[in-house]
């Protein structure tokens, strides 16, 4: 029988989405964003899962488009302009859904994250890195501009580094990937999943119920004006204050106590 081309393990309230197609060198194929999909779908349902690790296996975290599988896509009377607009549109549903998950998203990257497996790791939440790893969007080199994972990119990084990424095609170590704003945390290779298991379960040991309605205003607030920003954040922590959990949680701190929340 054929391995899922995303696995999913859970332990502790934290799932472990793995990609794993090793031979395509985890490529964003038909198949693979159709599985991504699917267990984005499934997280978003499932109440028990505080927070969501994104990680691969083989010599590369992902390397962006499937190639071959566009090109195949020429033969079509349309030359592919068809299947290459619905696969871009599938790709950015996908990117978006990470987003728009409840649960905060973190990326395990342990070697190359290329193209559109660059925009992968620029949409989640947060980013662990190998030493080794490695990330750009390199499209150019083959003359196809990375114009969809600018996007994610973009929001991650400052304009000109993004600029510059996007027009030479060359890749950032993971010491540049942290000092500009893509990389959260850089540690050795052995101790990447340690390092991820343990930010994950720290963010995991937060009120849930906050962490969502956090992640939901971070994201909303980021595109808006200054005086609706606040406006709309305003009214985030009002609703926030009035759970019960919340009181229960600030009684705790001013009592020095654990909360006992439900």
């Amino acid at each position: 029988m054929t391995q899922p081309f995303v696995l999913r393990h859970d332990h502790a309230g934290v799932a472990t989405l793995t990609l794993n197609a090793p031979a395509s060198l985890n490529a964003l194929s038909d198949a693979m964003l159709d599985g991504l999909s699917r267990a984005l779908d499934d997280l978003a349902q499932d109440r028990n899962i505080r927070v969501v690790i994104l990680r691969a296996t083989g010599k590369a975290f992902c390397a962006g488009h499937d190639l071959k599988e566009m090109q195949a896509a020429r033969t079509a009377p349309d030359s592919g302009a068809a299947y290459f607009a619905d696969l871009f549109a599938r790709c950015a549903a996908v990117m978006q859904a990470i987003t728009a998950l409840p649960q905060p998203v973190i990326a395990q990257v342990h070697a190359i994250a290329a193209a559109a497996g660059c925009q992968l790791v620029a949409s989640c939440d947060m980013v662990v890195a190998a030493e080794e790893a490695r990330f750009g969007v390199n499209g150019v080199n083959i003359g196809l501009f990375c114009s969809t994972p600018m996007v994610a990119l973009t929001r991650k990084v400052p304009a000109s580094v993004a600029f510059e990424m996007l027009t030479t095609g060359t890749f950032l170590d993971a010491p540049r990937a942290y000092q500009v704003g893509l990389v959260n945390h850089v540690v050795p290779n052995e101790k990447l999943e340690e390092a991820t298991r343990s930010l994950a379960e720290t963010v995991a040991a937060k009120l849930t119920a906050a962490v969502k309605i956090g992640k939901a205003a971070f994201y909303d607030q980021i595109g808006l004006p200054l005086d609706q920003a606040y406006a709309h954040a305003g009214a985030v922590m009002v609703e926030n204050m009035l759970w019960r959990d919340t009181e229960e949680g600030i009684a705790a701190f001013l009592e020095k106590r654990k909360p006992d929340w439900s």
